[in-house]
């Protein structure tokens, strides 16, 4: 089982940087605990953030669309965040 590695870009609602940040932050531990994916997130100048994705494996990562916690974060995320750009799956060179 080959890992997936996925990169989501977005930015901060308007006031909504604190609360999104607990958000992310809470789906990164329900992800981990679970042994979905391990991830890093950063920030860079123009407070965009960069989400790496580690999946374990793509079953992983099916399993984790249908964990219901997972699931509620991603829908707390739809009101706090704008997504700028999303690698599904990206491959080593």
């Amino acid at each position: 089982m080959a890992e997936v590695f996925s990169i989501a870009i977005y930015e901060a609602l308007p006031g909504m940087e604190e609360k999104s940040l607990a958000t992310i932050r809470e789906l990164m531990r329900i992800l981990s605990a679970r042994g979905y994916s391990r991830d890093q997130l950063y920030r860079d100048a123009q407070s965009q953030y960069v989400l790496l994705r580690h999946w374990k494996s793509e079953d992983a990562k099916r399993d984790a669309l249908e964990d219901q916690e997972a699931l509620r974060c991603w829908a707390r995320l739809a009101q706090e965040i704008r997504i700028i750009k999303i690698y599904e799956t990206l491959e080593e060179m």
